[in-house]
């Protein structure tokens, strides 16, 4: 059709397709044909047989929420008995095991806690730098932020410089969900909205943050709100300062329904299939041209699928998650292991690179290369 292929020539101009044009390609173009275009612009951003992935550890500050998400069985009401705020010596456990198995960052998210204000958090990450100088922070995310500034009655960047000067090392794209508001009021009213989402990933942007972005589909949204969203962030990554790295990655799965209030009001279930991902992972690439790094993410779709995806535009393979609550507790039931991950990689026709949060590449742990050399040795053998 002359139309897909004029707008598929478009898009390795690097050309911005509109939301409608993305639609039209979502809904008509074949796999075969956004896989081919999505690749050739990741061998531009990313050139070369090189997958990255990262070993760090998703760990939870607090399950006490109030935003009453209904894709989310992690959550627990003020008071609950099963609540809990993570203690120190709960985090030495985490943090000592996760430089153990190589890692150096903690992916620190949680819930909206009505009663743990910005104090909290910058004590908490002063308390862990002063422990543990080399972690990362790759800590909270927009919707976290918004709640501390309406705590506080504080500007989303007074916020952010704030946890940025007490340890901050970069913010992940937690909370993005859909960014329409329709969307968002049937399934996280007690989130931000999605401008005030952008409008936080704006301001650490205007702080140097490294940010992250990321989509969460196959629910109760459109396929033309699936497009808006990738115009949202490109506009907003358009904005940042000029040497700012702004979204450094933009990382797409698809809703997980497992005992979610969702899928027991009948109102969303997971439908998406391997194909429908893998072409939302070209298209990540085509609607998204200045966002330089596409996460396959293996914890959703499983190992094949996220192979797939390599050879669509994704360039990264995600962390081999240690530890991961709050999608798991939705249905994710995928794991790998450090080797396993590489293997994976390999498989499917790449190399893979250790990298940190920043997408600089770090060298293997001196225990997990002699394992790589000793399989190599074997597969000589």
């Amino acid at each position: 059709m002359q139309q897909i292929e004029e707008l598929l020539h478009r898009a390795l101009r690097f050309e911005w397709l509109t939301p409608e044009e993305g639609v039209f390609l979502l809904e008509n173009a074949a796999t075969a044909e956004l896989m081919y275009v999505g690749n050739r612009m990741r061998q531009h951003h990313v050139p070369g047989n090189l997958v990255t992935w990262i070993i760090d550890r998703n760990s939870n500050t607090t399950n006490v929420c109030i935003a009453n998400c209904k894709f989310c069985n992690f959550y627990r009401r003020p008071g609950h008995a099963e609540s809990y705020v993570t203690t120190m010596e709960e985090y030495k456990q985490k943090i000592e095991e996760t430089f153990a198995l190589g890692g150096e960052q903690l992916l620190l998210q949680g819930g909206h806690h009505p009663e743990l204000g910005l104090s909290f958090y910058t004590t908490l990450f002063r308390q862990l730098k002063e422990r543990y100088p080399t972690l990362k922070l790759h800590a909270l995310g927009p919707p976290e932020v918004a709640h501390i500034s309406k705590l506080e009655g504080m500007r989303h960047y007074d916020v952010l410089k704030a946890l940025l000067d007490a340890g901050l090392d970069s913010l992940p794209g937690a909370g993005a969900e859909i960014l329409s508001d329709r969307v968002r009021r049937l399934i996280s009213k007690g989130k931000c909205g999605g401008q005030e989402w952008l409008d936080v990933m704006r301001a650490a942007h205007q702080l140097r943050l490294t940010t992250s972005a990321t989509m969460m589909f196959g629910h109760i949204e459109t396929n033309l709100e699936r497009m808006e969203h990738f115009a949202a962030l490109r506009q907003v990554q358009s904005e940042k300062p000029a040497d700012a790295k702004g979204f450094l990655a933009f990382i797409p799965w698809p809703f997980q329904d497992e005992d979610t209030i969702l899928k027991k009001l009948k109102r969303a279930r997971n439908a998406v299939t391997g194909d429908e991902y893998v072409r939302m992972i070209a298209l990540s690439r085509i609607m998204l041209p200045n966002i330089v790094n596409i996460q396959a993410s293996w914890l959703t779709v499983g190992k094949p699928v996220a192979q797939v995806c390599l050879h669509a535009g994704a360039n990264d393979f995600g962390s081999i998650m240690i530890e991961e609550n709050v999608v798991s507790a939705a249905g994710a039931r995928f794991r790998f292991t450090a080797g396993g991950i590489q293997h994976a990689i390999r498989e499917a026709g790449f190399e893979p690179r250790l990298r940190n949060q920043q997408y600089e590449f770090r060298e293997l742990p001196d225990g997990m290369l002699q394992q790589e050399l000793d399989r190599a040795a074997m597969l000589v053998d």
